[in-house]
């Protein structure tokens, strides 16, 4: 299938669910039960699911819970990337409060519709909607302090299209906390393909040093991706975490920035200030 064919049957697929949600409770929980590992809400805790409309919880179709690693700070500004019903954007205003601001990207006609109606049943103000790809985000450079996402960048056909996207938005030192499908770095794509389909964001996975690689070749440090539970053979609910290096490691800082004693301050690790991997040598 092209990439386009896989972009519309993904965008087929979330619509489906937004409307059922939308129309019918009992109608959403059987196409529910196709969601992305079929975990959604679960993963959430009964505080965080109390803080929301019912619609943002059904509609939940993630992987994992990124509002629990991503520790949002107050004022920061934040985008999850396919925002879906809006369930980790609303969480993520609840976290910055009202100086800070949360934006959720979609492509889905129905799923920005239904997480329009849900931001008004919240009564939050800071909190954006917008319509665009993951691939090519509609907000400006260095807008946003974090970057999250729940299971929907194993959906893309150019993942490091989402990965640059996700380095361009973030300010300097922000950082980015996804939930994710990833498989185990013996896996071959097709046998990824073997365990499930792309829509059900198995064979779309990347392996763990996929996924380091792309980060590191983006320009992220500190990359890692940590195993959360098992959904196939060999594929994993993971974390990911990455830092966009901050403007101390740019090439004309780094007389006064590369000296050791600040590089722990804007480098990254230990080895990484040793090896010079966030541009200080």
């Amino acid at each position: 299938m092209s990439d386009d064919g896989v972009r519309e049957q993904v965008r087929e697929r979330y619509a489906r669910a937004a409307t059922a949600v939308t129309q019918d409770h009992r109608t959403a929980l059987t196409v529910l039960d196709e969601r992305c590992c079929s975990f959604g809400a679960g993963l959430y805790g009964a505080d965080q699911q109390g803080e929301l409309p019912a619609e943002a919880i059904a509609a939940s179709l993630g992987c994992g819970n990124p509002i629990a690693v991503a520790e949002l700070r107050a004022g920061e500004k934040v985008l999850d990337l396919g925002s879906g019903g809006g369930i980790d954007v609303l969480l993520s205003a609840r976290r910055v409060g009202p100086t800070g601001f949360a934006y959720g990207v979609d492509m889905t006609e129905e799923m920005l519709a239904l997480a329009e109606a849900n931001k008004v049943k919240s009564g939050l103000t800071n909190v954006a909607f917008v319509k665009g790809t993951i691939e090519a985000v509609p907000l400006p450079d260095a807008s946003v302090n974090v970057v999250i996402s729940n299971c929907v960048i194993n959906l893309s056909t150019d993942k490091a299209a989402v990965i640059a996207e996700m380095f361009r938005v973030l300010t300097p030192g922000g950082r980015i906390g996804v939930s994710d499908v990833v498989a185990e770095d013996d896996l071959t794509p097709e046998m990824r393909a073997e365990r499930g389909s792309y829509v059900g964001c198995i064979a779309g996975a990347l392996s763990k040093a996929e996924y380091i690689e792309g980060l590191l070749a983006a320009g992220f440090t500190n990359a890692t991706v940590t195993y959360t539970h098992d959904v196939a053979e060999g594929m994993h609910g993971a974390i990911v975490n990455a830092i966009k290096p901050s403007d101390c490691c740019a090439p004309a800082q780094q007389a006064s920035c590369c000296e050791p004693t600040a590089k722990a301050s804007c480098c990254g690790t230990a080895t990484e200030h040793a090896s010079g991997s966030c541009g200080c040598s």
